[in-house]
């Protein structure tokens, strides 16, 4: 074999050998977007009656402006913590604001309400779940996949999660 041919192959094995590793790049990087796009549900104690909530309502209760439900019973909302990646969405389509500023908004609204937070903020979308099943008066926000039989579903303007048009769709 030639001299130029082997340099001619070898160059085309370096070429195929980059482009391998570009497309392994590519797909590590769609599945880590779209690892962190994911739908939120709302979810909410069994014994309380709330099966569905406006954007509106559900704003002023993620931001502790809403206190006590109109039976009296206290409300906690419980979430991730704002600086994980799962919660892009929820900064973005409920508070509005960035993961820096979510945490003096959480002290703010648990300011004198020591024995009932306003928002208990957990390490997990389990302790989430756990949280709210354990709570009277809570609702969570939970990735759709961690959602148990322990909980109820709440619509959000009408929708379900998955369904089109929802508003913590997370694509």
């Amino acid at each position: 074999m030639s001299v130029e041919r082997q340099r001619r192959l070898d160059d085309n094995f370096k070429m195929r050998k980059r482009s391998n590793a570009a497309a392994l790049v590519s797909i590590v990087l769609v599945c880590a977007i779209s690892a962190t796009a994911k739908d939120i549900a709302v979810i909410s104690h069994k014994g309380s009656a709330m099966e569905e909530i406006a954007q509106s309502e559900l704003v002023k209760l993620c931001k502790g402006q809403t206190s006590r439900w109109p039976d009296g019973k206290p409300v906690s909302v419980v979430l991730r913590d704002p600086a994980a990646p799962q919660m892009r969405l929820v900064l973005e389509r409920i508070y509005g604001v960035s993961k820096e500023e979510v945490p003096e908004l959480i002290t703010t609204a648990n300011h004198n309400r020591v024995n009932h937070p306003a928002i208990i903020v957990v390490d997990s979308d389990e302790a989430v779940v756990k949280k709210v099943e354990t709570t009277p008066g809570a609702i969570g926000l939970v990735d759709v996949y961690a959602i148990t039989g322990g909980v109820t579903v709440v619509r959000i303007g009408g929708k379900l999660p998955l369904e089109p048009g929802y508003l913590l769709h997370g694509n």
